[in-house]
């Protein structure tokens, strides 16, 4: 090109490296940053008593207590966890923890699903009144409700039954479990259950075909939940269960304290012991969680 007197106009110069490019906002950057060291600092405060108790369980019994933390003992005293086993009959209490598990932690998914699920297809008047009845009862404080269950499990002839632990999980748990479900259940387009409907689809299909599947977050919520529920649960077998052959891992834990007081070594190896289960429960579902985060976009757009 030429300007207007004849004479060529010098080229433009290109652009040198960096310009003509924005610079990137600190704002999310910082977001980000303070989410990342918020978790972090969250992680420590659970992750320190852990490993503060698995420090004490290698300690030697009879040891006077540092003024200082001392997460390394010296020396190491990996004999006190086969001493639990020694002590008291640890094996059997995790099996028996471990039977409550394997049935309550399924029974309460299928009955607090279905509770779930027909809360969720009401009219929306019924829906909001039952989850806030839901919501109430979630407020009644659990020492109210020991002694009429005692009673009731008494008449049936539950006491001192494994089964009696087992009994919550045929009424869903807990009401959270429920409203988790309800919760699930609602975020589904209610053009999927019409659609079926027209097929000829009743309420079981519908849950198990178009709710079920698409509910995995709150499935696995409630695995979680009500697994870790049923194996630390302590009030209740006390209450219900008298024979030592039927104590639960929890009341195997009081056992050991109640031998000896003083042998915080043994002790913390039994709560090692107690919840190593949980944390390996933990660590399985996670990438389950992982997973549904990132498809949570697949059904939020449906």
């Amino acid at each position: 090109m030429t300007e207007r007197g004849g004479y060529p106009s010098p080229p433009t110069p290109l652009p040198t490296a960096g310009e003509g490019r924005r610079p990137r906002p600190t704002g999310p950057r910082i977001r980000r940053l303070a989410v990342w060291l918020t978790g972090a600092v969250a992680a420590c405060l659970f992750v320190l008593p852990i490993l503060w108790a698995f420090s004490a369980s290698l300690r030697s019994t009879g040891q006077p207590w540092a003024r200082n933390p001392e997460w390394i003992p010296s020396p190491l005293a990996w004999e006190n966890y086969p001493a639990v086993f020694d002590t008291i009959d640890a094996e059997r209490y995790a099996l028996n923890s471990l039977f409550v598990v394997a049935l309550a932690a399924p029974l309460t998914i299928l009955f607090a699903s279905f509770a779930g699920f027909a809360i969720s297809q009401l009219p929306r008047i019924w829906r909001t009144r039952l989850v806030v009845l839901s919501v109430c009862t979630l407020m009644v404080p659990v020492t109210a409700i020991w002694l009429p269950r005692f009673i009731v499990y008494k008449e049936a002839g539950l006491i001192d039954r494994r089964a009696v632990l087992i009994v919550p999980s045929l009424m869903g748990t807990s009401p959270l479990y429920v409203l988790l479900f309800v919760w699930a259940f609602s975020r589904i387009p209610r053009d999927h259950f019409d659609a079926a409907r027209l097929d000829g689809a009743g309420a079981f299909r519908l849950w198990k075909e178009i709710g079920m599947p698409l509910a995995r977050p709150a499935i696995v919520a409630t695995a979680v939940l009500s697994s870790v529920h049923y194996w630390n649960q302590f009030i209740e077998p006390l209450l219900y269960i008298r024979t030592h052959e039927k104590y639960v891992a929890s009341q195997g834990l009081r056992m050991l304290y109640q031998l000896d007081s003083t042998n915080w070594p043994l002790i913390m190896a039994g709560a090692i012991l107690m919840i190593a289960p949980i944390m390996l429960l933990f660590l399985t579902m996670q990438r389950v969680f992982l997973q549904d985060r990132r498809g949570q976009g697949v059904l939020g757009s449906s």
